[in-house]
């Protein structure tokens, strides 16, 4: 059997692993368009900050790839002619395949922007060579203009605090994290990263350039030395869309990581899968749902059978000691019942409808956080649950021992 995985991050490895699980023996190619080990890119701004070195945000050990018989060619994937199962790589190569798994992850979103291009020293904040070439481009002396106010861009802020002279973030949304959220929580995430250094122009973002001075929406004029467009990500799926497979906006993949084309599979941020808190498929484009995605699709791709069927929107994250967490879908439902404790620096707000918790935002104490997704994923009936319980005080006691052995591997 030839396995062939195109893309090399987390959601690659886990396949890898998914794959030798059922099958030792079989071929396994990886086709990497970066010249690195598999990373984990949320880690990439603890580079930039002198936090890790560039080694230790590598997801496996040195010889993971040789362990594993694993090959890898360091090209990028152009084509997939499903008719002949081969891959066609942009050196004018082709590989075979039997099973196919498509791992391409996202791609920074530029948009046009007036006068961008005469901005030298512009940068994306999304692969560790971004990071590389942000760090040649700085000084203590930098003054750095963000764009984009949502997790890449405050990493990047805050991975850059400590190595320049100033950070100034702009997003034309109104509060920081506008898509995980709400006002009151961005508020406290806000102040915090104010208090820390790092400054904000919000409802706000340039409308064009002229060399190293932004002209903002509001008038007002920003002068930077380095500007960083952290404006989003798109799935990178154009070759597969290319070749008939179905997508939205992003690769259609069932609970068994398959696609529309008989023998490849997907994971990662290029897919779009069913989200059990929302009722529906879309886009979540986090670590977890990667590896989750990736060893599930290798287990099947080798014959084995596996289903990730519980996958819902996570977010961990922390700014110098500030912590939060988010999980499962929270905004705009009228027949959610929403329950909350607050602190004077933290929050905890939870989402319930159907007597099932559907939603999560976490600001401060995340100690339970675990226990609160693992009540998402099983969707488990939680009426018998205390409310002040639930947001002081959470445990699996309410559920019964069964559900404690299932949930905890035999622990109760």
């Amino acid at each position: 059997m030839k396995y062939v995985i195109i893309g090399n991050g987390p959601a690659a490895v886990s396949c890898i692993d998914g794959i030798r699980s059922v099958d030792p023996d079989g071929s396994i190619t990886v086709i990497s368009k970066e010249d690195h080990p598999a990373y984990f890119r949320p880690l990439i701004s603890y580079y930039l900050e002198g936090k890790s070195k560039a080694e230790n945000i590598y997801c496996r050990r040195a010889d993971f790839y040789e362990s594993s018989n694993c090959g890898v060619i360091h090209s990028e994937a152009v084509a997939i002619d499903t008719d002949n199962r081969s891959v066609m790589l942009k050196n004018g190569e082709s590989i075979p395949y039997d099973r196919l798994c498509i791992c391409t992850g996202s791609s920074p979103f530029v948009p046009p922007m007036k006068g961008l291009e005469t901005v030298e020293n512009k940068y994306t904040f999304l692969t560790v060579d971004d990071s590389f070439a942000i760090e040649k481009a700085i000084t203590k002396d930098s003054r750095v203009l963000i764009i984009g106010a949502g997790l890449i861009g405050l990493k990047c802020a805050e991975g850059l605090r400590d190595r320049v002279q100033s950070v100034t973030v702009c997003d034309l949304a109104p509060r920081v994290l506008s898509s995980i959220l709400d006002d009151e929580c961005a508020a406290i995430v806000q102040k915090h990263l104010e208090n820390c250094g790092i400054g904000f122009s919000l409802g706000n973002t340039a409308d064009r350039f002229d060399g190293n001075t932004a002209m903002m929406k509001d008038g007002s004029e920003i002068g930077f030395d380095v500007l960083v467009l952290a404006l989003g990500v798109r799935p990178n799926i154009g070759f597969f869309k290319e070749a008939g497979g179905a997508c939205g906006r992003a690769i259609i993949v069932d609970n068994e990581m398959k696609t529309s084309v008989d023998g490849i599979f997907a994971a990662g941020d290029c897919v779009e899968q069913y989200d059990i808190s929302f009722g529906d498929k879309r886009i979540m484009a986090l670590l977890p749902n990667a590896n989750l995605g990736g060893y599930t699709a290798g287990v099947n791709m080798a014959g084995g059978s596996a289903e990730f069927d519980n996958a819902v929107p996570m977010n961990s994250i922390g700014f110098w000691g500030l912590h939060m967490m988010t999980a499962g879908t929270y905004a705009n439902d009228e027949n959610a019942q929403m329950i909350e404790e607050k602190g004077e620096k933290s929050i905890k707000r939870f989402f319930i409808k159907n007597n099932r918790l559907v939603g999560f935002i976490i600001i401060g104490d995340v100690k339970s956080a675990g226990i609160y997704t693992n009540l998402i994923r099983t969707q488990a009936d939680i009426s018998a649950y205390d409310p002040d319980a639930l947001t002081k005080n959470a445990t699996l006691l309410p559920f019964g021992e069964n559900y404690r052995r299932k949930t905890l591997g035999g622990v109760v």
